[in-house]
């Protein structure tokens, strides 16, 4: 379903909805199965009285002489333990003597129909019985044994419709109330729990919003309780502080890559159109357009230094890799950078493993990475006119990778820089005004380091040096 066409609510609305909906669908659940409950511990109290009933009548009836004792008060005593025992007064109970004859019956004879539908074996002493006839009537049948030292004087039935047996209203009304109650609290929980939700997220949304428009000047207070909600926040303070730092680092850039790619072509001009108008002629002229020539290497370099950090990053730039030696590659890298730097005063040191161990690599892009690094070291020592630069390269083993480390005895980058060398474009102070490029050096060895399976960092920086360290996944 596409975006366009998605119906959404808010928040709010969205939760508060949905859990009333589970909460009375549960409510419901709960008030059915309960009021279940209820009619059954009706019926079986109900029961429990009737089967009081039926033995108190059993035993005002056994008479001391050994027989049925039915006498005027019978009637009475039955009538008043039903309004004791709350069975109401829509009930039948007679008695019947040892030949299975009807001797007595309240408040009248129960109908035929009943007395032939009843099946308790004579034998039982006490038995229930259900009984159903047609499709709305159905009672209660319970028989208890009249007997006096141990003879059988007949028995007490007592027949009791079903209809009669109805909830407590007081039960049934606690019951609605206490459901009600839960409903309303849930609801009110619900509600305010979500509204107090949902203000830092419309003010985290409005924010956003303000941020697609360009305005980066955003900045949301943290003081929330919950943990979810404070992370957020922060989360999204910091990227506003950092949508500042590239913006302001973007337009800085694209004035310092101007001004880059527009000092040699003004040189290059200058020059050629010197020639071309014959201010100098003769030697003077070709040291001029020697001079142009160079400044168009350098033009040539840097564009082409851009040209294949775009197509790295876009993934077009291959990488092929081959089996090694790791040590005697770093060795011939280093002393090949050192051949061009004949007329520098810096000094490379390769400190190789015990054993010089197999690694699969892109022999072209490790010459890439390392020349970058030696690069901005012999750069970084030229700043400060040292005549005795160093540079160390040391390797470090563990398990599953080789770290190369590269070492400098320079002046070190600054605190408020080292978080942003491997930026596109960004040149530290110390390079402005003095080195030539674009500074795509270190960022675009850190693409190809990972682009290798490994990746480029920064280990440590100090007035007395700064160590950044390759690793490289072991051969397996």
């Amino acid at each position: 379903m596409s975006t366009e066409t998605t119906k959404r609510q808010p928040l709010l609305r969205y939760w508060t909805t949905r859990y009333l909906l589970t909460l009375f669908t549960g409510l419901l659940l709960i008030g059915v199965l309960t009021s279940f409950w209820l009619r059954r511990s009706a019926v079986q109290r109900r029961l429990v009285s009737l089967k009081a009933l039926a033995a108190g009548t059993a035993e005002r009836v056994a008479g001391p002489g050994g027989g049925l004792q039915l006498d005027r008060n019978l009637t009475g005593e039955i009538g008043r333990s039903q309004r004791l025992l709350g069975l109401g007064t829509d009930l039948f109970l007679f008695i019947v003597n040892p030949e299975n004859r009807i001797v007595y019956s309240t408040p009248d004879r129960p109908p035929l129909a009943l007395l032939e539908r009843i099946t308790i074996p004579s034998y039982v002493e006490e038995g229930f019985q259900q009984l159903k006839i047609g499709p709305q009537s159905r009672f209660y049948i319970l028989k208890h044994t009249i007997k006096a030292e141990e003879r059988w004087l007949g028995a007490v039935y007592v027949i009791y419709p079903h209809r009669q047996i109805n909830t407590n209203p007081e039960e049934v009304d606690f019951l609605f109330f206490m459901l009600g109650s839960l409903a309303a609290l849930g609801w009110g929980v619900i509600y305010l729990l979500t509204r107090h939700l949902t203000k830092p997220i419309q003010k985290v949304a409005a924010a956003a919003r303000q941020i697609v428009e360009g305005d980066y000047r955003q900045a949301l207070d943290p003081n929330v309780r919950e943990t979810e909600l404070y992370e957020l926040i922060r989360a999204f303070n910091d990227m506003t502080v950092r949508l500042r730092q590239l913006e302001a680092l973007r337009t800085e850039l694209l004035a310092g890559v101007t001004h880059e790619l527009k000092t040699p072509v003004a040189a290059i001009s200058g020059l050629v159109q010197a020639v071309r108008d014959q201010v100098v002629t003769g030697p003077e002229a070709q040291e001029f357009l020697a001079l142009a020539a160079e400044e168009t290497t350098r033009l040539q370099r840097m564009v082409e230094d851009l040209l294949a950090f775009n197509a790295f990053a876009a993934g077009e730039l291959r990488v092929e890799k081959t089996l090694c030696p790791l040590n005697a590659l770093v060795q011939e890298i280093a002393a090949q950078w050192l051949r061009g730097q004949e007329d520098r005063q810096v000094k490379i040191e390769v400190r190789p493993l015990p054993r010089d161990p197999l690694i699969a690599t892109d022999q072209l892009r490790l010459r890439q990475i390392l020349y970058n690094l030696f690069n901005n070291a012999e750069q970084a020592l030229a700043a400060v006119g040292k005549t005795e630069g160093r540079i160390e390269v040391t390797f470090d083993e563990t398990k599953e990778e080789i770290r190369i480390n590269v070492t400098d005895n320079g002046p070190g980058i600054p605190p408020a820089e080292q978080e942003l060398i491997f930026e596109r474009f960004f040149r530290g102070a110390a390079k402005k005004g003095r080195v030539r490029g674009l500074g795509l050096g270190l960022p675009f060895s850190k693409m190809m380091a990972q682009a290798l399976g490994g990746d480029l960092y920064l280990k440590s920086t100090s007035a007395h040096g700064t160590t950044f360290t390759l690793t490289l996944k072991k051969h397996s």
